[in-house]
């Protein structure tokens, strides 16, 4: 169990690190990259919540499925606080894999608040 624990942290500490990187880019007019890390800082919040109810995925689309079925499905995660993270999988990718896609500060900005109010209901559901 001590393990477990330790890797939930681990993920955490993850999670918060890619937040703090997501206001660096934002701070810099990074849009694009500031969505990537506000994406990681999410899935890597997500992870820490399924590694605590013993559930796992080696893809991101894998873990997105799983936290919708068992946490927001549920209810134990309101949808509209799910909504971010649902909403950052699909722009990451976009960023990523398709060309000529450019976020924008008006855009961005908002989700910066929401992925902060995230982490912490995926704190309130660890503790």
């Amino acid at each position: 169990m001590k393990k477990l624990d330790e890797y939930i942290k681990y993920r955490m500490k993850q999670a918060k690190q890619a937040f703090e990187e997501a206001e660096l880019m934002a701070e810099h007019n990074h849009w694009n990259a500031c969505v990537n890390r506000l994406y990681y800082s999410c899935f890597n919040a997500v992870n820490a919540l399924l590694i605590k109810n013993e559930l796992s995925s080696s893809k991101h689309s894998g873990v997105l499925s799983l936290f919708n079925l068992h946490f927001v499905k549920t209810g134990e995660i309101l949808k509209e606080d799910a909504k971010i993270y649902n909403k950052l999988f699909n722009k990451r990718n976009d960023s990523d894999y398709v060309d000529f896609v450019e976020f924008d500060e008006q855009t961005v900005k908002p989700w910066i608040n929401q992925t902060q109010t995230f982490i912490k209901v995926i704190e309130e559901q660890l503790n």
